[in-house]
């Protein structure tokens, strides 16, 4: 082949590599964004050639951080723990462990993204040397600066080349977020127009109360499900990925408050929980933060006029039980009485289906002395409706 063959080689190089970008949102990348923003170790689970890496050459780009990329697999244990250097006189001066040229290079930058790549190929000796790398920054005895922040990659045991199961111990100390293509986005890059994702932004002035709201949905939900501060699956597979621990229950925490602070979608939020704890522990913590913006049972009692409930069925519902069980707790006439104006409300602005058992329930504690309000003959064709509807639905079963 000829130089100038050569050159028009390069000449068609250089046009398929000239393309463009569109800012489009991405929630994947915002939830690794976020992660890595949290200063947490982020695993990324997914098929071979499903643009792990791109992701992080598009994130390590945006965050103006020296991308450095260890494949895992293809290193021993001591190039993580260190190589044994014997001094003049190791009986009183030790034996350092000298770490490995890519450690050196990030701890002189002082900031960087490290990416383990293939981790789901690395023998279990390598994965035990990773550990001190992931949770304590450590490689042999050079300590990564705070500017360093750790993202690794695997591809499931099914696809993986001689692949292994994550320990235990490892799995535990990363945030797992599964990694997926988009159609559409693929088809457009290869079009020429490739996406950029704008990166979530940390409002100042929201961090102490992102810090408050996150403690509290951590610790009211572990107060209550104390059997999920630490549950170790039982399965050799779902233990090398996201479970509940102290340690896990922590990242969650971290991972809350700066979801709270970019003001994130629950989409994002979703993942993020569910990969630090796992998916039933993630999804238990996603419903007890619905149940904190429920308003207060005694503030819709106090003024049921300027009242409002929430739109979604199981949180309307949530409330009106919780209306009613603030009235059995102290039941009087006028609490009794703003009750049944909240029922109405909530006949008036929802489905009927979920005022029937809170009214029932309710006209059950009616003392002899009370009157009867008239908001109750405006829930009694619906409350009839309802139980003709269940009975009818009965007897079709039957």
């Amino acid at each position: 082949m000829t130089s100038a063959t050569l050159d028009v080689a390069a000449d068609l190089l250089a046009l398929l590599q000239n393309t463009t970008t569109e800012l489009r949102a991405d929630p994947q990348l915002e939830a690794l964004t976020l992660a890595v923003s949290a200063d947490l170790p982020v695993l990324l689970w997914g098929e071979p050639g499903i643009g792990k890496t791109a992701a992080l050459t598009q994130l390590a780009d945006a965050l103006a951080l020296p991308l450095t990329t260890v494949i895992a697999s293809v290193h021993e244990p001591s190039d993580f723990s260190g190589l044994p250097v014997v001094g003049d006189d190791p009986a009183t001066q030790g034996v350092p462990m000298a770490p490995p040229d890519w450690a050196v290079r990030l701890v002189q930058a002082g900031r960087g993204l490290l990416f383990l790549d293939e981790l789901s190929t690395a023998p279990p000796a390598v994965q035990a040397a990773l550990l001190r790398v992931v949770l304590e920054r450590r490689v042999g005895a050079l300590r990564l600066p705070p500017g360093v922040r750790i993202v690794a990659a695997a591809n499931p045991r099914s696809s993986a080349a001689d692949g292994w199961e994550l320990s235990p111990p490892l799995a535990n100390r990363f945030v797992h977020l599964q990694w997926t293509h988009d159609h559409d986005v693929v088809v457009r890059g290869l079009g020429g127009t490739w996406p950029t994702a704008p990166l979530p932004r940390l409002d100042p002035g929201r961090l102490g109360d992102a810090v408050t709201f996150a403690r509290r949905a951590v610790c009211g939900l572990l107060a209550v499900r104390p059997a999920l501060v630490h549950q170790l699956p039982k399965s050799e597979a779902r233990r090398g990925g996201a479970w509940p621990s102290p340690r896990s229950w922590d990242m969650a925490l971290r991972l809350i408050a700066f979801a709270t602070a970019a003001d994130t979608s629950r989409e994002v939020l979703s993942t993020l929980v569910r990969g630090a704890v796992g998916d039933g522990p993630g999804l238990e913590l996603l419903a007890s933060l619905d149940r904190m913006d429920l308003p207060d049972p005694e503030v819709l009692l106090a003024d049921p006029a300027a009242a409002v409930l929430p739109e979604r069925g199981d949180l309307r519902q949530t409330v009106l039980d919780g209306v009613v069980a603030a009235v059995r707790k102290r039941p009087e006439q006028d609490r009794w009485d703003a009750a049944w104006s909240l029922l109405v409300l909530a006949l008036e602005t929802g489905a009927p289906d979920l005022v029937v058992v809170p009214a029932a329930t309710l006209a059950a504690l009616r003392r002899d002395d009370w009157e009867v309000p008239a908001a109750i003959e405006r829930l009694a064709g619906a409350v009839s409706v309802s139980r003709r509807a269940d009975r009818a639905a009965a007897g079709a079963r039957a």
